[in-house]
């Protein structure tokens, strides 16, 4: 009998270090202002996608909404220490959950801005095709309210930020924020650079489009520094080898497929963590030629 009392005891110390062990690896990091210029920041931690702040001669633009109240109450706290100027402008990059699930914690009266095509993606159904939240008339406050075409300029007091639309990439509707007197560019998820790009073709994103998008950015903005929603600071060599990636991997795709491979077989010849990218890419060629 003592044996057993012992045995559960065992048991039950194991289940613990276990059950802490686990709680202590999905802790999330606090949220960080990473200063870049004496009026423009980079948010990293809390729960969802880094972001930005920028500091205006009247008010506060915010880049991104993460995905919780403790994560948004962190960056509402955090400004508050930079600046008792208010919070008025959100931007949502693009309609990814981890980017736009904390519209709703916002101070009433942030005015969310984004392109045309992402306010339209709030309503699209999720990857597992079950309904958006945002059918629900309750989050109507929490939409986008001001969209935009190509290309749109705020103004902060004498400070210019520029929004643009390159097409078709990551996503149907991503905006790049840049900044033309810090040179520096946030641009959501149109970047990864620690794992595979992410390209949504069930929101009809595309990768050749991704590669598009990126060229015409570099093509267009005066941009030394890129801010993205899962990678560290980049510059336009990192821009560039992304796009160089991107068009190796389709060249290949291409020609697996031109000697007549099935999805398969085209994944088998990369890593396990492309699988997902090389479906989109394979999809996109077969539609294209589809279409000659």
């Amino acid at each position: 009998m003592k044996m057993k009392k012992i045995a559960c005891v065992f048991v039950l110390c194991l289940v613990f270090v276990a059950t802490l062990s686990l709680a202590q690896s999905q802790e999330v990091e606090p949220i960080e202002f990473r200063k870049l210029s004496d009026r423009l920041y980079q948010v990293v931690g809390g729960r969802g996608a880094n972001g930005g702040a920028f500091i205006g001669d009247e008010g506060v633009l915010v880049i991104e909404a993460k995905m919780d109240k403790s994560s948004v109450d962190q960056i509402i706290a955090g400004v508050k220490r930079l600046t008792d100027k208010p919070i008025q402008y959100l931007i949502d990059t693009h309609s990814d959950g981890d980017h736009v699930t904390g519209n709703q914690y916002f101070p009433g009266g942030t005015v969310i801005i984004a392109h045309e095509n992402c306010r339209k993606e709030f309503f699209h159904k999720l990857r597992d095709g079950t309904e958006s939240p945002w059918n629900d008339p309750k989050m109507a406050p929490f939409l986008p309210s001001v969209t935009y075409r190509d290309q749109m300029n705020l103004y902060l007091g004498s400070a210019k930020v520029e929004l643009w639309y390159f097409g078709v990439g990551h996503t149907t509707g991503d905006t790049v924020v840049y900044f033309p007197e810090e040179k520096t560019a946030f641009i959501g998820d149109q970047i990864f650079l620690t794992r595979v790009q992410l390209i949504h073709s069930y929101k009809g994103g595309n990768s050749f489009g991704h590669v598009r998008n990126l060229t015409k950015m570099l093509a267009t903005l005066d941009a030394e520094r890129f801010c993205s929603g899962h990678s560290e600071v980049t510059d336009r060599v990192g821009i560039q080898a992304q796009i160089d990636q991107m068009k190796a991997r389709q060249q290949k795709v291409r020609g697996l497929i031109e000697a007549g491979k099935t999805l398969e077989q085209v994944q088998a010849e990369f890593e396990e963590d492309e699988a997902r990218l090389v479906e989109s890419i394979f999809s996109e060629i077969k539609a294209s030629n589809r279409d000659l």
